[in-house]
């Protein structure tokens, strides 16, 4: 895939994005130990004084500013070039954290984090070329296809079972929990973001897209991932 000065926008962005995302989780995490430790009480078993810890906001506007990159990222380059390059924010959370936090990292980890800048490699090298995509409807035409509807009633299904049973047995003590539900919905909000960003930049370069109420659909699962995405940092606190 031949990288278009567009490309090279959003593979910028999306480095970047990877850098604040992978910082703002330490940040936000260090918040959250403070606060528990000033009042006793857990975020994750219903404690509320992070939200007067300073730490905790400066790790969510990371977080805000790393999100807006990697939605800008999807309006200039193809998903298949912006998605695995979010695996890298991983890696700095990562080394962040056997830093900052103390937390070690073992040979095991430090083999998945080679093996993550390897398949995002490996990924990026041999995407597809992108169709080009001139309106929200053109997305919406192929996310009404049979296949795709079985997929997303499938992730449903999935994601509303690991909310209603697993969520309230096991989701404060294991981490895969909603880590599950981020990455089954992550998989869709990949689409809402890319044709939300695609709706805005072709708005901007004087075709309106926001008129349409498909867009209503696309920002409600966005939203649903930074609900998810904030329940997930308060784990293991």
């Amino acid at each position: 895939m031949g990288f278009s000065q567009d490309n090279l926008k959003g593979f910028v962005l999306a480095l970047s994005s990877s850098a604040f995302i992978g910082a703002s989780f330490i940040i936000k995490k260090k918040g959250l130990r403070r606060a528990a430790a000033a009042s006793g009480v857990r975020a994750g078993v219903g404690g509320f004084s992070y939200l007067l810890e300073p730490l905790w906001w400066l790790g969510m506007i990371t977080m805000i500013v790393g999100e807006v990159a990697n939605f800008v990222a999807y309006a200039f380059a193809p998903a298949v070039l912006v998605t695995p390059l979010g695996a890298l924010s991983i890696i700095v959370s990562a080394v962040l954290a056997h830093f900052i936090l103390n937390e070690k990292l073992h040979q095991l980890g430090i083999l998945g984090c080679v093996m993550c800048i390897a398949g995002s490699i490996v990924i990026v090298i041999h995407a597809p070329q992108e169709r080009p995509i001139t309106s929200v409807q053109e997305i919406w035409s192929m996310a009404i296809q049979p296949a795709f509807l079985l997929y997303v009633g499938s992730v449903v299904v999935l994601v509303f079972i690991m909310i209603v049973h697993f969520a309230p047995q096991c989701g404060h003590s294991n981490v895969l929990v909603f880590t599950g539900i981020c990455s089954f919905m992550g998989s869709l909000s990949v689409m809402s973001v890319k044709a939300v960003g695609t709706a805005l930049k072709l708005t901007f370069e004087g075709s309106n897209q926001l008129l349409y109420p498909e867009d209503l659909v696309l920002c409600a699962y966005c939203g649903y991932m930074c609900h998810h995405t904030n329940e997930l940092s308060k784990q293991g606190t």
